[in-house]
């Protein structure tokens, strides 16, 4: 049995590696539409939800590489010369197993397990119900059986892949048991809440992390549009001048890189919280503000400044602040910016309600 389970998951470790290699790429792209939705949607989004969202994205990647990874290489081989015929009975499993014994037995049971994660998310994170996760579920694999019976949606001239109407089946009782569990989940662990919990101004270490973790991908985000627009402009212009002003093109591009990330860094960790309460873009999803005390004048100026200059260097040398940074929250139970003196008798702890949210 050991035996056979250790070939069956060999079989898939190309795919699980492409899965990883795949997953940082899609989480910069995704993540951050996915976040804006559910906070449009809740108002705010709990601590959990960035991992959720994080792990959701991994099964996204895992679920293509499964079923449609490794791709055929060259012109010879199953499926790139005639096809692979589809197989349309729906007992065909039963065949399959009587003939084959445990490693189909494995395939069966690994079609409905592909698609339990997809159901959990269905149900916990999108807060579906019921019917709409079974539709999400069935039309995800038929999503998937047809790039396989059509060589990709066209890209190769015959299937390489077999499809098979027990796939569906599988896959779709997979989606609805996955609803179960995070039915079960919801009404044992969560407790669905409609309101809006108060920004707390006492952040524990897991939601810092968390918060500028999504700050650093927005501040990205931001810097690359502008980033590749200039780019391009620079680059109609490298055929003809290759200086503007006096200044090589290639020093150009960095000063103009230098400037996108620089601006769009004082939005995102200085306009925005100093607007807001201490909250950044992150910060109002998490319901959290940096500002741990009431600061006013020139407290509050040099609060801001000692932390823009402090999070700028993390953002440029993380390797090197990273440690030390979090060495001393542990002893400290505070960020270094945090010293700086409030307002005499103000403090902004937050409430009993707001601790719990933390």
């Amino acid at each position: 049995m050991l035996t056979i389970l250790k070939a069956y998951a060999s079989d898939f470790s190309s795919n699980f590696n492409a899965a990883i290699l795949l997953w940082p790429l899609l989480s910069l792209f995704l993540s951050l539409p996915v976040l804006f939705y559910l906070y449009r949607r809740d108002g705010w989004l709990r601590l959990s939800t960035i991992f959720v969202v994080y792990g959701s994205i991994l099964y996204a990647a895992g679920l293509a590489c499964f079923t449609l990874y490794p791709l055929p290489d060259g012109d010879v081989g199953p499926g790139i010369t005639y096809g692979i015929p589809p197989i349309l009975d729906p007992l065909n499993f039963i065949r399959d197993v009587s003939c084959h014994g445990l490693p189909a037995l494995f395939q069966l049971l690994f079609n409905i397990a592909l698609f339990v994660p997809l159901g959990f998310i269905a149900k916990l994170l999108l807060k579906l119900r019921l019917g709409p996760t079974l539709a999400l579920s069935f039309a995800t694999t038929c999503l998937i059986e047809t790039a396989q019976i059509t060589g990709l949606f066209g890209i190769y001239p015959y299937a390489f892949r077999t499809f098979d109407v027990d796939d569906l089946i599988c896959n779709t009782l997979g989606g609805l048991l996955g609803w179960g569990l995070g039915q079960l989940f919801v009404r044992l662990v969560m407790k669905e809440s409609a309101t809006v919990p108060p920004i707390t101004h006492d952040p524990g270490f897991a939601r810092r992390f968390v918060t500028l973790w999504t700050d650093f991908m927005i501040v990205n985000v931001c810097f690359v549009i502008p980033r590749v627009l200039i780019a391009v402009g620079l680059g109609l212009l490298m055929e003809s001048p290759s200086s503007i002003g006096g200044l090589p093109i290639d020093q150009l591009d960095q000063i103009a890189s230098m400037t996108c990330f620089v601006v769009a860094f004082v939005i995102v960790e200085v306009v925005v919280p100093w607007r807001h309460g201490g909250s950044t873009p992150a910060g109002m999803f998490y319901r959290m503000s940096f500002e741990t005390k009431k600061r006013t004048g020139t407290k509050r100026a040099a609060f801001y400044i000692l932390r823009a200059a402090l999070v700028f260097l993390l953002f440029l040398f993380p390797r090197y602040l990273a440690l030390p940074l979090l060495l001393f929250y542990l002893v400290a139970r505070r960020m270094p910016y945090d010293l700086v003196p409030g307002k005499a008798g103000a403090t902004q702890g937050c409430s009993s309600e707001e601790a719990l949210s933390n």
